[in-house]
C-alpha cells in the first residue's frame, strides 16, 4: 500500500507569487526521492492564491524523508510556509 498526502497550501494576500516559486523549485527535485511515486501541484485559476499537493510515497518513511530533506527545508519550511495563510494536509493509505 502507498501512502498519499493531499495537502492545501493558501498563500497571504499578495504572496502567492512567493509560494509558486517555492513549489515550482519543490517539484523536480521531490519527483527525484526515492521513495516518490508522484508528486503534483496545481493551482486554482478560480483563487490564485490555494495552491494544492497531491502526493504519492511508497510509504510513510518516504514521506517522512521527504520532509526532512534539504529541499524541503529550504523551498517549503523557509519560504513558502511562513507566507502562508493556511496549510492544511490530509493523509491516506491505497487499497490493493
Amino acid at each position: 500500500m502507498a501512502y498519499v498526502v493531499s495537502a492545501t497550501w493558501t498563500a497571504r494576500p499578495g504572496q502567492e507569487d512567493l509560494v509558486r516559486d517555492a513549489i515550482e523549485k519543490l517539484t523536480p527535485v521531490s519527483r527525484e526521492e526515492p521513495g516518490n511515486r508522484f508528486y503534483q501541484a496545481y493551482q486554482d485559476p478560480a483563487e490564485p492564491g490555494v495552491f494544492r499537493l497531491f502526493e504519492i510515497y511508497e510509504d510513510e518513511d518516504a514521506y517522512a524523508a521527504h520532509g526532512a530533506s534539504d529541499h524541503f527545508k529550504q523551498y517549503a519550511l523557509e519560504q513558502a510556509i511562513p507566507v502562508l495563510a493556511n496549510r492544511e494536509r490530509a493523509f491516506f493509505q491505497t487499497i490493493g
